[in-house]
């Protein structure tokens, strides 16, 4: 079977221009080909350099972002690092994000189990540059997007799932920022849709080094789930790491004041609605240092 990757990147190689273009060509959630906004940061020189994809959290990449994506895309272009932000919700629906919205609403048709296709088409898009290092690219996301980044790099189900030969020669290390570990309901436990976790009860195997970043404050993506997630993997002998960050809400890598909003989705909430988020400095340059010391190690910064 070819890879999914190879596949887009030969898709992508036919189409004049595309190489850097604003469109990244992927797999819409009803299995449809279809293409959604990118953007692609570079630092200056020829290459080739290593890259990270960064997945969005559920704000998006329109008006009511977060603006941690671009934070992080300016760091990691700062220390040598191409980005690729594919933005998953605009031409789907939800140019607003959908930390408001009810699943109802069409809010499963960009779950994170959807999203892996998104991270693995931006892979791609990658690939065919050639100012990248194809074998020297990560991955890494904020809420949503962090449980995206469980997601993608979980270990498939199966020698037969479609997603195997992508893992096999997929991302070399991922970061996840307060991911949501706590059951189905964090998005990465989709095995069926996504093919992406193995028997019921077994502990969760990355295809790649992981290391989690939470705050502990954290109240919408609660840190001790992800604190048993990641002794469970360890116990397993899997390359996954945690720090938590004390005083730190979800959020923390942002620039925006903490503040209490009532009407977002919270699955961790007794109503089912309500979250805090908003920056921590103290945490947010801590997490830089973890995060270009990780991808140092993993992605060989040269």
């Amino acid at each position: 079977m070819r890879p999914l990757w190879l596949a887009i990147a030969l898709l992508l190689a036919s189409c004049a221009g595309s190489s850097a273009g604003n469109g990244l060509p992927t797999t819409a959630p009803n299995g449809a080909r279809e293409e959604i906004p990118m953007e692609i940061r570079r630092p200056d020189g020829p290459g080739p350099f290593p890259a990270v994809v960064i997945l969005h959290d559920c704000s998006g990449l329109g008006p009511r972002s977060s603006g941690a994506p671009g934070r992080w895309a300016t760091e990691l272009v700062a220390q040598g690092y191409v980005t690729v932000m594919p933005d998953s919700f605009s031409t789907r629906g939800f140019p607003s994000g959908v930390c408001t919205e009810s699943v109802g609403a069409g809010r499963n048709d960009v779950s994170p189990a959807r999203r892996v296709l998104d991270a693995y088409a931006a892979l791609a898009q990658l690939r065919t540059l050639p100012y990248v290092d194809g074998r020297r690219v990560g991955v890494m996301g904020g809420s949503h997007g962090g449980s995206t980044t469980l997601a993608t790099l979980a270990s498939p189900e199966g020698d037969l799932n479609p997603f195997v030969p992508d893992r096999r020669d997929g991302f070399a290390a991922g970061v996840s920022l307060y991911p949501g570990c706590a059951g189905r309901a964090s998005g990465w436990r989709g095995a069926r849709t996504g093919g992406i976790m193995g028997p019921a009860g077994e502990p969760y195997r990355p295809v790649a080094p992981l290391l989690i970043l939470i705050g502990d404050k954290d109240d919408w993506t609660p840190a001790e789930p992800c604190r048993r997630l990641v002794a469970a993997s360890q116990a397993a002998g899997a390359p996954v790491s945690i720090k938590v960050y004390p005083d730190a809400h979800h959020s923390f890598d942002s620039a925006n004041p903490v503040r209490f909003n009532p009407g977002r989705i919270n699955a961790s909430s007794p109503t089912g609605r309500g979250a805090t988020t908003g920056g921590n400095p103290e945490a947010w340059q801590d997490a830089i240092r973890e995060v270009r010391a990780f991808f140092a190690r993993h992605l060989a910064v040269r």
